[in-house]
């Protein structure tokens, strides 16, 4: 699109919420990221946690929204029934499968039978349309240019890339770069998808002492994704999915290892821990 894109960071936890005094800095809301262009249009990455909030700052906005899930983890959907524009009447939800046939339709919708949450989607005021052809195809109709990449993650997730003017961001929360078992996607084909993209943001929740435990659990080690950004040649790497457990000092300290590592091995690169607010333009 011709219009310039705001990328804003609502959610940016793993696993669960977090909440508390040592992850009020960096946030305890899981993942979600809008991509908004003007009054028009706003793309939703995600529903876990984090869609709250943005709910609240959309509420006033008349653009046009699309929710497109990376996958259907509760901490990827959990936070869809508090969106408050589901409760505005004759508001337009494009929700987007990633692949069809690859998910139920009403993926984000299945939790609220009544059962599992006191609304059901029959009570919702909303008008939420089920977008039944391929995600790449449709975004492409509605002028937003969108690639994705299928990755390495438990039940199946993709990443996605939007390119914007020139400029590109890729999103990929959840992703175990080298898993053991089956290797859906190599890292030479995440260097390929990622490359020279002006921001990366992609899961490094994990530390080399969190292994061996946690190997196969579908998340990235640090020194894995600043390897990843190093060759990609992105211009900026934004740690994503923090550890449940992970207070903000620690993630401090991540961040600054992060930094002194890229500084010695690919300077060109700029980092940063993700915190709940942090925007950028593409």
């Amino acid at each position: 699109m011709a219009q310039e894109a705001l990328v804003t960071l609502w959610g940016v936890r793993g696993s669960i919420p977090s909440p508390g005094p040592t992850t009020a800095r960096y946030g305890g809301n899981t993942s979600c990221v809008s991509v908004e262009w003007g009054q028009e249009k706003c793309l939703i990455l995600d529903a876990g946690s984090g869609i709250r909030g943005l709910g609240k700052h959309l509420v006033s906005s008349k653009a046009e929204l699309y929710l497109l899930l990376t996958h259907v983890h509760w901490d990827h959907i959990q936070g869809f029934p508090f969106f408050d524009p589901v409760y505005q009447p004759g508001r337009r939800i494009h929700l987007v499968p990633s692949v069809v046939g690859s998910e139920k339709l009403y993926f984000a919708l299945e939790q609220m039978d009544g059962a599992h949450f006191p609304v059901r989607v029959a009570d919702l005021l909303s008008q939420n349309r089920c977008i039944i052809e391929d995600s790449v195809t449709f975004f492409g109709s509605q002028g937003i240019d969108l690639k994705r990449i299928p990755v390495n993650h438990p039940g199946g997730a993709y990443g996605y890339r939007i390119n914007n003017n020139g400029r590109s961001f890729v999103y990929i929360p959840d992703n175990e770069l080298e898993p053991p078992g089956t290797v859906t996607t190599t890292h030479r084909q995440f260097v390929q998808f990622c490359h020279q993209a002006d921001y990366l943001i992609h899961d490094a929740q994990y530390l080399p002492q969190d292994m061996p435990l946690k190997h196969g659990w579908g998340h990235s080690v640090l020194h894995q994704v600043l390897q990843l950004a190093a060759e990609a040649e992105v211009k900026n790497l934004v740690l994503f999915h923090h550890d449940p457990d992970r207070t903000d000092d620690q993630v401090d300290d991540i961040q600054n290892k992060a930094r002194s590592w890229l500084a010695e091995h690919a300077p060109k690169v700029q980092c940063a821990a993700a915190h709940e607010g942090l925007s950028f333009s593409i």
